[in-house]
């Protein structure tokens, strides 16, 4: 069993440098950005989200291990991660930028950080507007690939805690297989360190595995977004300290 112990003096620190950081280096990066091609964007918009990282390892001892690094394509592809938390929101951009996010529109409205995610081209989604949020998806997600750069999806839709389970939407794999380009599925075990629903982080091993992209030429949505779903099931399985629901077949 994974040892984790709670960290209030640490994740105190933490958010004392999450805020301070986004005055000093987040409004700086931001402005310089704006005159920059959307690679470069990333780079300088990087710098922040490297810190955050960095201070979390630092303040609350958490330590990161990463698996199949190697597995993210150098083409554009279609990413989906399981979501737990704000870390991988943040390591992912990371990674292998550019990666242009699917997210709630009302990010974009938050001083500051919503003024950086306008300037890589995010995905907003306007969620008073069902209907349109899947058109939308997949017209906007295609144009992105079009242009060489990457989409990342949660196809949960939503923040899931450790231990429970949500389906999978197969808007991700919509995109992908009219594309003709790969599904990479990521796994994390985020959650179990940093709970969306307390202040105070969990010391410990913070593990995220990449699987190998996954073929969708040729193949339907519903398929490949199922065995994107089950790799990341089986992921977390291993990883996760809190056991994983059975999923029960309809």
């Amino acid at each position: 069993m994974k040892q984790t112990k709670p960290r209030p003096l640490g994740s105190l620190l933490f958010y004392f440098g999450y805020f301070t950081a986004l005055l000093v280096i987040g409004v700086p990066m931001t402005l310089l950005a704006i005159p920059f091609p959307l690679r470069q964007r990333f780079t300088l918009l990087n710098v922040y989200n490297r810190f955050v990282l960095f201070w979390l390892t630092i303040t609350c001892n958490i330590k990161y291990h990463f698996e199949g690094l190697e597995n993210i394509p150098n083409t554009s592809h279609v990413m989906v991660a399981n979501h737990q938390s704000e870390w991988e929101t943040i390591i992912l951009h990371t990674l292998k930028p550019p990666l242009c996010t699917v997210l709630k529109q009302e990010l974009l409205n938050i001083p500051i950080f919503g003024w950086g995610l306008r300037l890589i081209k995010p995905i907003p989604l306007d969620r008073s507007q069902p209907a349109k949020m899947l058109r939308k998806v997949l017209k906007v997600g295609g144009e992105r690939l079009d242009e060489g750069l990457s989409v990342l999806i949660f196809p949960e839709g939503t923040r899931v805690a450790p231990g429970c389970r949500k389906p999978f939407s197969k808007s991700a794999a919509m995109i992908a297989c009219k594309a003709g380009v790969p599904l990479l599925p990521v796994a994390h075990n985020a959650g179990e360190h940093w709970d969306p629903k307390s202040w105070i982080k969990l010391s410990g091993i913070l593990t995220l595995r990449i699987g190998k992209p996954i073929a969708t030429v040729g193949r339907r949505a519903d398929e490949v977004i199922a065995e994107a779903e089950e790799w990341i099931e089986k992921q977390l399985a291993e990883i996760s300290a809190v056991p994983r629901p059975v999923k029960h077949e309809s």
